[in-house]
């Protein structure tokens, strides 16, 4: 681990433009204004019901994300940087898809070895030939990205499937508005509280060829004992639109519709908060009781749109994003904007020696591994771990790739012991439709544990609102 870059302090410990009004702020907040607002959030966080699921031993357990009142920012100038990122990388996402499903271009290239496309889990080939609305596949994208230097941004992974946090995004900022109106006074902040509106108008953009008014649309979720429930169901109730489960929708006479209180009513577009396993129990998983039976088959035929499209968890499954560089050039002529944390594909016999060599000072993850589980941090792990984690590779090493241990930057937060520095990254959320729309800011999450890498709300970490500031 090289130096760590303090977002606030900077390199030459000098505090940085983009925070000199928060250092001054800071300066005057007392221990006990800190606690008033951290209670204060916490009160309204618990009254708005915003709690995650943690999925342990017993039943799942409710608990409330940690908060920290301390914002990150962005120069305008960094974020016009990291937006152009983001937009090449969205773009390519959706044209990779379109051509993985279509006539397989990058594989004729040899750009992409085919097995690691064909042989994939998260490779769906019902969805060969489909021309989703607008030729877009994945309509709402998290792109996790992390900074070790001042202009020094990795793209960690890309969440293409049913990135979640968007609701914490809005809520932290809702909550510091509210607590420190004065700070807001003073900065010129972009906002993020026009995404639900934003989201409403990517997936009426979408609607197949078959709505000829305003097209009805719902959210499918997997029920209240999924982990992003409240999330599901904020962005309903924002977006004013149906919160369905599976049982609430039935296929009839060619079309979807939904179960009323009066007579069914017609759906377009689906917002399903659902895996691709579990969305349609004559096309996938016959035993899935969340799905709805005959919609797949409808959508093929273009009478209904599902938001993301099935199949879009191949572009964002990590033996893929080891491919992503090429991915970005071979359709956009260009290089990427954003780099890849530089990455040790496992199945690759040399490449499986060097990481096998070196496991103490490297983080491995699972291929098809999210929210922070089944990795190895190797320099917090014990050498028990290590070891373990040894025999899983060696057993499974397709299953697994491995990257160095980032200097991830760190952001003041408060503390036990008062403002110290936490790791932190950012998962930025883009709506893709008839343009490409990044909401400026995102969801930072912080790493609250002293000297811990892992921000997953899973693993202990917190939230903080993220500032972008105008020019």
């Amino acid at each position: 681990m090289g130096t760590i870059f303090n977002e606030m302090m900077g390199s030459a410990g000098v505090t940085r433009e983009p925070y000199g009004q928060v250092e001054q702020w800071l300066k005057q907040l007392g221990r006990k204004d800190v606690e008033r607002a951290v209670r204060e959030a916490e009160a309204i966080f618990r009254r708005q019901g915003i709690t995650f699921a943690v999925y342990g031993d017993g039943e799942a357990a409710e608990r409330l994300i940690p908060f920290d009142i301390i914002p990150r920012i962005f120069a305008a100038s960094e974020w016009r940087k990291l937006s152009a990122g983001i937009d090449q990388r969205v773009r390519a996402i959706n044209a990779f898809l379109h051509d993985i499903y279509h006539r397989q271009e990058i594989l004729r290239a040899g750009r992409v070895p085919a097995d690691i496309i064909i042989q994939n889990d998260a490779f769906v080939p019902e969805m060969i030939g489909v021309d989703p609305a607008l030729g877009i596949y994945s309509h709402i994208i998290g792109i996790d990205i992390v900074r070790v230097g001042e202009g020094d941004f990795y793209v960690l992974e890309d969440n293409c499937r049913t990135p979640s946090g968007v609701s914490y995004m809005l809520e932290d900022r809702e909550a510091m508005m509210y607590l420190f109106p004065e700070l807001f006074a003073q900065h010129r902040i972009a906002p993020v509280e026009n995404y639900p509106a934003t989201l409403r108008k990517t997936l009426e953009k979408v609607a197949p060829p078959a709505c000829k008014s305003e097209p009805t649309i719902v959210i499918l979720t997997p029920g209240i004992h999924n982990s992003a429930f409240f999330e599901h169901a904020f962005l309903a109730d924002e977006m004013g639109v149906e919160l369905c489960e599976g049982g609430d929708l039935f296929v009839s006479d060619g079309y979807l519709y939904m179960r009323t209180t009066q007579e069914p009513k017609r759906v377009d577009v689906v917002y399903r908060r659902i895996d691709d396993a579990y969305l349609d129990p004559l096309a996938f998983r016959p035993d899935s009781a969340l799905g709805v039976p005959g919609i797949f088959d409808l959508y093929r035929a273009g009478r209904v749109t599902l938001v993301n499209a099935p199949g879009t968890g191949i572009a964002d499954d990590k033996a893929i994003y080891t491919y992503m560089p090429e991915v970005i050039e071979f359709y956009t002529g260009e290089k990427p904007l954003l780099r890849n944390v530089p990455t040790w594909r496992c199945a690759d016999q040399q490449d499986l020696a060097y990481v096998l060599d070196h496991l103490p000072e490297l983080v491995v993850k699972e291929v098809h591994g999210s929210g922070g589980y089944g990795m190895l941090v190797g320099p917090t792990s014990s050498r028990r771990e290590i070891e373990a984690f040894r025999a899983k590779l060696k057993a499974r090493p397709r299953n697994y790739i491995a990257q160095p241990t980032l200097s991830l930057s760190a952001v003041p937060t408060f503390t036990k012991s008062g403002v110290a520095p936490r790791h932190v990254d950012l998962r930025p959320f883009v709506l893709s439709s008839d343009q490409v729309r990044i909401t400026p800011g995102g969801l930072t999450r912080v790493a609250l544990k002293k000297g811990s890498l892992v921000v997953n709300s899973s693993q202990g970490g917190g939230t903080k609102d993220t500032w972008v500031l105008e020019d």
